[in-house]
């Protein structure tokens, strides 16, 4: 059939309830059209044909398409999904057969029509066969925002969608991390929802928006919500985080049970910086937070840190790694030196005693050679024993050079740092020794720098006191990052030189193996199971 033969069908966005809210184009085509189709519910009545009933005439054609079931169950013997495909074939074959009479078909929408919406279904199974136009409709989001009265995204926020039917463990991450979010499809679900926001530490931002510009309208903060209360026509607001005050977090503080602990020197930080981060919510405790930022940028972040660092007031920690968190909207940032790890832990915690929210950033796993150790140790002792303290882990190093090398980590293995900046070589050289002649995999951080540049040297002729010279190493330089390079040696030609602070070593096991597959890549395993003595 040529266009002429056939109608044409539309997709008619009306917005999210009041009439004055339908675009000029959405009542041109409906006044146009010779067909006027609607979904509903059984009970007959249909939201989207009472925002356009006005614009509606006597010798209109309307096609109601009725749902078969909402939210009760079927016996349907595909189930609810089986009920809805047969339905929407059933609608789609209606639809067609105006179509292919000539008649101009437009199919109402509430919001808009390509915004989890019914019309979507008939514009799949349509849109290939006959001419078609969608009129975009101003979304539910868009009028909740505006009856809040509040920004929903800003400068380089993201909003987040989400529908209220995901998981909760889903919800929950995802709501962590959001800058600003929406949540819809609310109803049975909103006892989940709820959860996620509290669970993710996002329920204080939270607003609750009922039938925006609806006759029957509700707006609410949505802790005050009473869920036998809530309707499907609902939805959970997270605005906009600039300017915003942030709301309470999580639960879970670390304990400080234990002897006195080394710490080290311990200078102040200087007091331009005390002074640049004033008391945090009045009757609100702060906490430190620990985050772990994995090897290197956004990729790695686990869902729980991107939400931890989003909801700080203040972050402190190492400029280098400091510089890979974003930088947002009303957050205090606090960069320091690399050698100052109990300086920053006391700052963090000076700052939490002050009612701060703090997020100390770490790079890889906090707990792994890293700040986790400095901020317990200060936290386990006076005037620090009552700042709740939280780790947050991230993607270690050794775990993501070997995930880029193959599975060299695949059976036991051991972490040994090789720096002596804070332990003394002997005790390095008696590990080495001792995991070698184990037979376990090695993990070696902190092989070298500008000023320590024999201990790679060393490490390499203990070990080869208990491997062969082919035993495969992992060379892995900036993991994640613009200079990543991996690349996979023997032990005796291990070459310090070619060793810098940001690289990791990975030295195999008696049974780590190594093999070129097909396409020319080197990889390096562990076999899982070892020989029987």
């Amino acid at each position: 059939m040529s266009e002429q033969q056939t109608g044409r069908l539309y997709g008619v966005g009306l917005g999210p309830g009041d009439p004055s809210l339908m675009t000029v184009r959405a009542v041109e085509v409906i006044a146009a059209a010779d067909v006027i189709a609607y979904h509903s519910a059984r009970h007959g009545r249909s939201i989207a044909r009472s925002i356009a009933e006005r614009h509606l005439r006597p010798d209109h054609i309307e096609e109601r398409l009725v749902y078969p079931v909402t939210t009760e169950t079927t016996d349907h013997p595909g189930g609810y999904r089986g009920a809805m495909e047969e339905f929407y074939a059933d609608a789609a074959a209606r639809l067609a057969a105006h179509l292919d009479a000539g008649r101009t078909v437009a199919v109402l929408a509430e919001g808009d029509p390509l915004f989890y919406g019914s019309y979507m279904h008939m514009h799949k199974r349509l849109a290939d066969r006959y001419p078609t136009e969608v009129v975009p409709g101003v979304t539910s989001v868009s009028a909740a925002a505006a009856r809040l009265g509040t920004p929903l995204v800003e400068g380089e926020e993201v909003l987040t969608v989400l529908p209220g039917t995901l998981p909760e463990e889903e919800l929950t991450a995802r709501l962590a991390t959001a800058d600003a979010a929406a949540v819809m499809k609310l109803g049975r679900t909103f006892p989940t929802v709820r959860r996620a926001l509290e669970r993710s530490g996002r329920l204080a931002d939270a607003r609750y928006v009922e039938r925006a510009t609806m006759n029957a309208e509700r707006t609410a903060p949505l802790a005050e919500v009473d869920p036998e209360s809530v309707p499907y026509f609902s939805m959970a607001v997270l605005p906009s985080r600039v300017d915003a005050p942030h709301g309470d977090g999580g639960a879970g503080v670390a304990s400080c049970d234990g002897g006195d602990a080394p710490n080290g020197d311990r200078v102040s930080m200087p007091s331009s910086e005390r002074a640049d981060a004033p008391g945090g919510v009045a009757g609100r405790p702060g906490e430190v937070v620990v985050v772990g930022l994995g090897p290197a940028g956004p990729l790695w972040l686990t869902p729980e840190a991107r939400g931890e660092l989003a909801a700080a007031e203040d972050l402190v920690g190492y400029t280098t790694y400091l510089d890979r968190v974003p930088v947002r909207p009303g957050q205090r940032r606090h960069a320091s030196d690399n050698k100052v790890e109990a300086v920053r832990a006391e700052f963090a915690l000076d700052l939490a005693r002050r009612g701060r929210r703090v997020a100390v950033v770490s790079s890889g796993d906090p707990g792994v050679f890293a700040m986790a150790t400095a901020v317990l140790e200060a936290a386990c002792e006076d005037p620090y024993r009552e700042v709740p303290v939280r780790i947050v882990p991230g993607m270690t190093a050794a775990h993501a050079a070997a995930a880029r090398a193959g599975a060299p980590l695949g059976h036991d293995y051991a972490v040994i740092s090789l720096s002596d900046r804070l332990k003394p070589w002997e005790v390095i050289a008696e590990r080495l020794r001792a995991a070698a002649a184990a037979d376990l995999v090695l993990a070696l951080y902190n092989p070298g720098s500008r000023s320590r540049v024999w201990q790679v040297g060393k490490a390499r002729e203990l070990l080869l006191e208990h491997r062969a010279p082919d035993t495969p190493v992992v060379l892995g330089r900036d993991i994640g990052g613009p200079g990543e390079r991996v690349r996979i040696v023997r032990l005796a030609d291990l070459d310090p030189a070619q060793v810098d602070m940001r690289t990791i070593l990975l030295v195999g096991s008696t049974q780590t193996r190594t093999a070129r597959r097909g396409d020319g890549t080197d990889v390096v395993w562990t076999p899982r199971r070892y020989p029987e003595i």
